[in-house]
């Protein structure tokens, strides 16, 4: 674990995001909220957000954080759902760790709720978007393309 304790305090927050590709009746069935699980969006976001407050429980190294916001938004795309987390605090570490896992335990979590229709979905591009506060300021990924 590396030593914060000399790190200043300061408002902390990054953004993640992952998509999870599955076939278009798999999406039909959660738009109309027929998955025999239930409604796997609200799970899959609720899922998110706890697990942003365990990271440090399942990442062996990560510090545990007093976090002050967490919000998980997924969005019905084209091929399947796009995952987007948003992870703050104040505190002497950053919270990318927390938004990564955030986006990708929402993703587990509408595999699993989803898996019984659908064998080929796939959970792909997992990234750090964004990150914000501490002696580096503003990071923030180069767009695509």
């Amino acid at each position: 674990m590396v030593d914060v304790g000399s790190k200043a305090i300061t408002a902390r927050q990054a953004v993640a995001q992952a998509f999870i590709e599955m076939q278009d009746t798999t999406l039909a069935l959660l738009r109309q909220n027929k998955l025999k699980k239930g409604d796997a969006i609200q799970v899959a976001r609720i899922a998110g957000i706890m697990a942003a407050k365990k990271t440090h429980e399942l990442i062996p190294l990560c510090h545990p954080l007093q976090l002050s916001n967490i919000e998980v938004h997924i969005d019905i795309a084209e091929s399947g759902l796009a995952i987007e987390s948003t992870v703050a605090c104040h505190g002497k570490t950053g919270v990318e760790m927390e938004a990564l896992t955030a986006c990708s335990v929402a993703a587990l979590t509408l595999y699993d709720m989803c898996k019984a229709v659908d064998k080929s979905m796939t959970i792909k591009d997992i990234r750090l978007l964004e990150k914000t506060g501490g002696r580096s300021g503003r990071w923030q990924r180069a767009s695509k393309g």
